[in-house]
This record gives structure tokens, C-alpha cells and sequence, in this order.
């Protein structure tokens, strides 16, 4: 079969029954944590599927990481939970104590197959990037500074003496002098 112009439609259709994702599930297509962190992602949906389970799974995806059971209801995995908000068509899933193993490929999407491994469900595809903590965040070290200094004692110092600073760089000496 081919349309009045001779082009076959068929390959065309059956191509896109196997792209996964719809447009009746949104989202963003991305989004990036540090380790350690959080990040959270909201998912819309249609007005249809407002009372079918909703869930988030890792790709390959063939069971989910964690899912919705009743409205506004938190559920959680792990460090994984997810919260259907049927008022605005919408469900957020939040990923805790992020580690770079979190990174990867991810889908939102609702149960609407008793196939198992969802393959027909609607889905959104997100890509999670995980970075390590910025560097200015870390406590830092300067080699040499975590040497201990002798103190001074007063019976090394008089009233009228002060210290030598090349004596003892970087430290802050306080002397007590008479008034």
C-alpha cells in the first residue's frame, strides 16, 4: 500500500510504533546532580491516565525502580521516591545521596500494558548526569601548613620584647604587656 504519490507509508509507520516515549508524557529531557545531592524531576501527563500508576525506571528498563500506589502518596525505593500529583497532572520523582553510579539513562512513564517489561506503556526518556562535588566546595590543603609551630612562653619573652615574626611564620602571637 502507498499513498497517491508512491511513497510506502508502512516501514514509515511501524518505525515510529517502536520509539519509545509519547507525547502525552513530558518532562525534561535532562537534568544534573552533584554527588552526594539531589535532584528531582517532574513528569506531566494527559487527564487519561490520572488515576494509573505512574513510575521511573533505569534503562534497560524492565522493572522499575519504584512506583506510584495511590495519589499523593510518597513511595520510595532507596534513595528513590516518586509522588503522583493528579491536581496538576504531574508526578516527581527525587533521587537522594546521589553517587556517579546514579548516572544514565532513566524513563518517566504509566503503567497502561499487562505486558511485562513495559514495553508499550507511554514513557519519557531523561538523561541523569551526575558530576563529582566542585573542587572550591572540598576542604583544602596547602603543603607545609599543617605543621605544628613551637608556641613561646614567657619565660622565653620579657614584657619589653616582642616577638621576631621570622621566628614563627604564620603564627599570631599575643603578648600580654604591662600597662
Amino acid at each position: 500500500m502507498t499513498p497517491r504519490d508512491g511513497r510506502p507509508w508502512l516501514p514509515v509507520a511501524l518505525l515510529l510504533l517502536q520509539v519509545p516515549g509519547c507525547w502525552c508524557l513530558s518532562g525534561p529531557t535532562s537534568v544534573t546532580g552533584t554527588v552526594g545531592g539531589s535532584l528531582s524531576v517532574q513528569c506531566q501527563y494527559e487527564e487519561k491516565f490520572r488515576e494509573m500508576v505512574k513510575y521511573w525506571c533505569k534503562s534497560p528498563c524492565v522493572w522499575s525502580t519504584v512506583k506510584t500506589k495511590e495519589a499523593d502518596l510518597e513511595e520510595s525505593n532507596g534513595r528513590v521516591s516518586i509522588r503522583d500529583h493528579p491536581a496538576n497532572l504531574t508526578f516527581t520523582v527525587t533521587m537522594e545521596n546521589l553517587t556517579e553510579g546514579d548516572a544514565g539513562t532513566y524513563w518517566c512513564g504509566i503503567v497502561t500494558s499487562w505486558l511485562p517489561g513495559y514495553f508499550l506503556d507511554p514513557t519519557f526518556l531523561v538523561v541523569v548526569s551526575v558530576t563529582p562535588v566542585p573542587s572550591s566546595v572540598r576542604p583544602t590543603r596547602t603543603p607545609g601548613l599543617h605543621r605544628i609551630l613551637p608556641a613561646p612562653t614567657w619565660s622565653t619573652m620579657t614584657p619589653k620584647e616582642s616577638p621576631n615574626p621570622s621566628q614563627y611564620p604564620g603564627a599570631v602571637l599575643w603578648v600580654n604587656r604591662p600597662q
